[in-house]
C-alpha cells in the first residue's frame, strides 16, 4: 500500500508528483531542491544551495518516518561537475559513515534553474507511528 507523505517544511510539489510516498518499510523521496518552503525564495551560491537541499531532504525524510541515518541511496543532481567537490564537501557533513550508496549525475537543468536537486530511498524507523 502507497502513502503520500507530505511536509511544509520542505518545498512543496511544483507538478503532478507526490513529494515522497512510503511503501513498507521504505521511503522513496522525489527530488529535493534548495528552495526555502515558507518563501520559495532560492539561496544563492552552490554551497548554500547544497546545505539548503540537504536541510528539505532532511525534512521530507522525518515527515516520513526515516532519518539521514537511515538513508539508503541517494541520487544528486548537479548542474556543473566543477561543484562536485564543495557539494561532496556538504554531502559528507550532513551523511555518516556508513554512507548511503550515491549517483551523482551532472545535468543540463533543474528546477527553477538551482544549481542542485538530492533524492533518497530510505528506512522508515519500525518505532514510527506513520
Amino acid at each position: 500500500m502507497k502513502e503520500v507523505i507530505a511536509t511544509d517544511k520542505a518545498p512543496a510539489a511544483i507538478g503532478p508528483y507526490s513529494q515522497a510516498i512510503r511503501v513498507g518499510n521504505l521511503l522513496y523521496t522525489s527530488g529535493v531542491i534548495p528552495v526555502e518552503p515558507s518563501t520559495g525564495e532560492i539561496v544563492s551560491g552552490v554551497e548554500a544551495q547544497a546545505e539548503k537541499a540537504m536541510k528539505n531532504l532532511k525534512a521530507l525524510l522525518e515527515a516520513g518516518g526515516a532519518s539521514i541515518e537511515s538513508v539508503i541511496k541517494t541520487t544528486v543532481f548537479i548542474k556543473n561537475m566543477e561543484d562536485f567537490q564543495t557539494i561532496n564537501k556538504v554531502y559528507a557533513e550532513i551523511f555518516k559513515e556508513p554512507f548511503p550508496a550515491r549517483s551523482c549525475v551532472e545535468v543540463a537543468r533543474l528546477p527553477k534553474d538551482v544549481l542542485i536537486e538530492i533524492e533518497a530511498i530510505a528506512e522508515v524507523q519500525m518505532n514510527s507511528d506513520l
